[in-house]
């Protein structure tokens, strides 16, 4: 089997840090106030409409994951599904997303960095913390799964204690009056505030990615997705509950997070946040990548992309030439690119990935040759449904113009991949016979 070339070597307890880390990236250090400035206090409606409509979507992958135990997540649902031509555009467009969003929080941990290296965010500073970002990634990543993983738990552990020092601290603080439901937000607002929330919520997918270096990924991947979407919907309403409650001035704060620990940690607090912005971003950087290279590997393997993308390392059993190639490519994207670029083209690809797997449930349970699923979703076809239609409600707020067209070119980009690659695949094998 093609995943024999990898290493079994993350468990329940490692996925479920990895999920925990894709989720929480750079969003929660500065959406709670822009969701506050769109709709005040009922942004805590929103927090939570955004954790059922995930919620409804991470039921949909616990059960379709539980049927498979090989790399490619997404890509390998949509495949087996809808064919090679829909699966190898699930891979495509997901690869880029996660190269673009990568790009993006880079950018963004740089200019974090400049509140402690005055100048790091720009210039010559700034492409050499972009480079030693990218070689520490590619370095962890090589030497082997194992590595990436125990690095993954210790950006967990160094992400959550901040976060939850914030909330167990400030939560002393609060002052009631913060909280005033005034009249009932307009709808655009809301929907608006919701689609924004949505980035937060968004990377879980990352996991799945990784079943063929899974140990049982059949049960541990539906648990790690649920458990790990229980910790961050409820650390994320906490967040906005204090956030609101000890920063008055919240809609108009660059930095929510860190301005309001500054109320109830002093200065210090603002320091020992931003940190903690700063691990958070560099474990997301890492699952983020892991999961890209495992991506390229699995369409590699089905003979979707140049052969070469499969070949792992001798001594790491990692997929070095993947691992290489999302490297430099990162690398470019990131010196040329700032943290807003990719944000809202990523959000929407991302719910279009989500759609396939969602409509592919139904599906499998329809067919008696589909993999056996080892966690049955209850209500698993009204889940899906349920899903299908958030979707198409937060694709509503997306201007096709502004969004889409980019969008569509990479899908285009990507059928012209798709078909040179079977093009010249068929000739070797003609030569060949």
């Amino acid at each position: 089997m093609a995943d024999e070339k990898l290493v079994r070597g993350i468990g329940r307890w490692d996925l479920t840090a990895i999920l925990i880390n894709t989720i929480i990236g750079a969003g929660i250090f500065g959406l709670p106030a822009k969701v506050h400035a769109l709709i005040g206090t009922y942004s805590l409606i929103a927090f939570f409409a955004c954790a059922v409509i995930i919620g409804f979507i991470v039921l949909c992958y616990a059960e379709v994951s539980s049927r498979f135990t090989s790399t490619g997540g997404p890509y390998l649902y949509a495949r087996e599904a809808f064919g090679s031509v829909v699966g190898f555009e699930v891979g495509w467009l997901y690869w880029i997303v996660r190269v673009t969003t990568f790009a993006a929080n880079c950018n963004l941990f740089v200019t974090y960095l400049g509140f402690f290296v005055p100048g790091a965010s720009s210039g010559i500073f700034r492409i050499v913390a972009i480079s030693m970002i990218v070689f520490l990634i590619f370095a962890i990543n090589l030497i082997g799964v194992k590595q990436s993983a125990l690095a993954t738990n210790l950006f967990t552990a160094g992400k959550l204690i901040p976060l939850f020092i914030f909330v167990a601290v400030g939560i002393f603080f609060i002052q009631p009056e913060n909280f005033a439901f005034g009249e009932l937000p307009e709808y655009g607002a809301f929907a608006s505030a919701v689609l924004l929330l949505i980035y937060a919520f968004v990377g879980f997918e990352v996991g799945v990615v990784m079943g063929g270096e899974t140990k049982d990924p059949q049960r541990n991947t539906p648990f790690a997705l649920l458990v790990a979407l229980g910790i961050v919907a409820t650390l994320y309403i906490l967040i906005q509950v204090v956030s609101i409650g000890t920063l008055p001035g919240l809609a108009s704060s660059e930095r929510p997070l860190a301005d309001a620990s500054i109320v109830f940690l002093g200065v210090f607090g603002a320091s020992f946040i931003t940190i903690g912005a700063l691990i958070s971003i560099l474990g997301n950087l890492n699952v983020g990548f892991l999961g890209s290279t495992r991506l390229l590997y699995a369409m590699s393997e089905n003979r979707e992309l140049p052969n070469a993308l499969a070949k792992t390392h001798s001594r790491f059993k990692t997929p070095w030439v993947a691992i290489l190639l999302t490297s430099l490519v990162i690398f470019v994207l990131t010196v040329y690119s700032t943290f807003l670029t990719a944000v809202a083209i990523a959000t929407i690809t991302r719910l279009l990935v989500y759609a396939t797997t969602c409509l592919a449930l139904p599906i499998f349970r329809r067919r008696d040759d589909a993999p056996q699923a080892k966690f049955s979703t209850p209500l698993g076809v009204l889940a899906a449904i349920l899903s299908l239609i958030l979707i198409g409600w937060l694709l509503t707020r997306v201007d096709l113009t502004k969004e889409g067209l980019p969008i569509l070119i990479a899908a285009l980009v990507g059928l012209v991949i798709f078909a040179a690659n079977r093009f010249l695949g068929n000739r070797s094998l003609d030569n060949a016979s």
